[in-house]
């Protein structure tokens, strides 16, 4: 069974500068036998060409209980997720093949998202972030390592803008629309100031179709705890056997994305298991870091089964690659990759 990519809509976003029409949302007509390059879906020829003239897109969004429901989930391509302080969670959601018309709340950068938006040659958007001299100094990072900011900062409305939805600072909301926009006035476009495209040393993970009905298993409730003692933040993901996909829930109810009506969901649900530990840089609330470069054990969740194998990223440019137990670059399926990082101590259950 192959993939395509189920568009819905169109949906109208209300923006302080007029609406938009979530262009993801329509239905496109046309023979999808396009791959995206970071997650396998197939589209058009018509997507194709729209992302071929940007580069990929990353976006800080925060999983606060006071910050629920976030917008805009489900039109990423690929979703990391890993605790920012205090056992809360924060999304670093990647762009490229889809357009999400509202996306929120934008929050401020952590460095080991740095490490792993490094791997697409990414565009970078959040709102300031961790700041304190040592090894968590985000900003600091971001220019050291030349990364393409796009920080709320530097950029404010109309890329940005402050929703009257929740209390600050739970309520910067963007568009992909309104950041690439942003992002071609900056001359960050698909090619560096040397004419060299964003791709050209790009590695794609390796993509399947669907197993069969008949060949999926029967995966039991995967549950990931990050911190024992926040138990807001524990991920439950159920199987749907007949859709092939895992679908989200924290404490029994479902994360859904208010713009597109959808329960986040993912194809491939992996965990990979790194060591963390607290920067002991004076922040009050302890900023994090995260052992991303080396190898360690993960858990990849696909088509009803478990793989377990291991995570390998060689240095902070490097493509994050998932191998079995063999040594072998797992195949996932075409669609939403959703990647959860814990500490290496964590006892998931499924």
């Amino acid at each position: 069974m192959v993939f395509n990519a189920v568009l819905k809509g169109p949906v109208n976003i209300v923006t302080p500068f007029g609406s938009l029409t979530d262009v993801t949302s329509g239905n496109e007509e046309g023979v999808k036998d396009r791959p995206c390059p970071l997650n396998g879906a197939l589209y058009t020829k018509n997507r194709e060409q729209k992302w071929q003239e940007r580069r990929p897109l990353g976006v800080m969004v925060e999983n606060h209980v006071d910050a629920r429901p976030t917008l805009g989930l489900s039109r990423a391509d690929v979703i990391y997720e890993a605790v920012a302080e205090g056992g809360i969670t924060r999304f670093l959601a990647v762009y490229l093949c889809q357009d999400a018309g509202d996306i929120a709340p934008v929050r401020s950068a952590r460095t080991y998202f740095l490490d792993w938006v490094s791997e697409y040659n990414a565009l970078y958007a959040h709102v300031g972030g961790a700041n304190t001299p040592g090894p968590a100094d985000a900003l600091g990072q971001i220019r050291q390592y030349g990364i393409l900011d796009m920080d709320q900062f530097g950029l404010g409305f109309p890329t940005f803008w402050r929703g009257t939805d929740k209390l600050a600072p739970h309520n910067v909301h963007s568009t992909t629309q309104k950041l690439w926009e942003a992002a071609s006035e900056r001359k960050f476009g698909p090619e560096d100031e040397e004419g060299v495209r964003w791709d050209k040393n790009f590695i794609e993970w390796k993509f399947k179709d669907d197993a069969s009905l008949e060949a999926r298993g029967d995966q039991k409730p995967v549950i990931v705890p990050f911190w024992q003692q926040s138990s807001d933040y524990t991920v439950t993901w159920n199987y749907d056997k007949q859709a092939n996909l895992y679908r989200r829930t924290h404490q029994n109810v479902a994360q859904n994305d208010p713009i597109t009506n959808e329960q986040l969901s993912a194809k491939n649900m992996i965990v990979q298991f790194q060591i963390e530990k607290t920067a002991n840089d004076g922040y009050p609330d302890g900023h994090l870091l995260y052992g991303t470069t080396g190898t360690g054990n993960a858990l990849v969740f696909l088509d009803g089964q478990v793989i377990k194998g291991k995570w390998v990223k060689k240095d902070r440019i490097s493509r994050t690659q998932f191998v079995d137990a063999q040594g072998k670059e797992i195949q996932l399926n075409r669609g939403m990759i959703w990647i959860e990082t814990v500490p290496v101590d964590s006892d998931i259950e499924y």
